[in-house]
């Protein structure tokens, strides 16, 4: 199945999303043709546990939505924006500022949502700071994946927690581990930037 979705991705043949419905397609003939671990009489239970799964994570993404919109109607993400352009001299300590900022927001922003919201106030400040784009792009999006696996609106935990069948507080004492590893990973590829851009300056 890895190898069918992040071939087809790469391949350029499906998008992601279309590839979650490849791999749902993909699972239910291995189950039922290959392994014949499902029958016909099961699929109704399967589905049933899948929208029960599906509901959750929606409802967590409808809340993160709403919050963001708040939020973003009283202007928070743009005074914040403005704050560190006016306070941050110094690009290290603007970085370091912005990865604090985008850290405590994606815990609460859905990511697409704070990508929309905050990548217009934020990006032009770095800029001027002589960030390259692409770098803060990454330190963006690296930044607000973290958020999806930090409570409370972490929507990757909840997906884990349903398909796992363990209750959310059983698995946040074990992510901080994999959450200290990225951030260490987030502190080098922000500080690092031939990382981000090495090879596009090469090319």
């Amino acid at each position: 199945m890895p190898i069918v979705i992040i071939g087809g991705i790469y391949d350029g043949i499906f998008t992601p999303t279309e590839a979650s419905v490849i791999a749902v397609f993909y699972a239910l003939f291995i189950g039922m043709v290959v392994y014949r671990t499902i029958s016909p009489r099961d699929l109704l239970p399967v589905l049933h546990r899948s929208v029960i799964s599906s509901t959750i994570i929606l409802f967590v993404i409808a809340a993160a939505g709403l919050f963001s919109f708040l939020i973003t109607r009283a202007g928070v993400p743009a005074a914040i924006g403005e704050w560190l352009g006016s306070v941050m001299e110094d690009p290290v300590y603007f970085l370091l500022a912005v990865n604090a900022f985008l850290f405590v927001a994606g815990m609460f922003i859905e990511t697409s949502a704070a990508i929309i919201v905050l990548a217009p106030i934020l990006a032009p400040v770095a800029i001027s700071f002589g960030i390259d784009p692409v770098h803060f792009g990454l330190i963006m999006v690296v930044n607000l994946a973290l958020g999806m696996i930090t409570p409370p609106f972490g929507v990757n935990l909840f997906a884990a927690c349903q398909v796992a069948g363990i209750p959310f507080e059983q698995i946040v004492p074990r992510l901080l581990p994999f959450v200290l590893v990225i951030i260490a990973c987030l502190l080098v590829i922000s500080y690092v930037p031939a990382i981000s851009v090495g090879l596009l300056t090469l090319l």
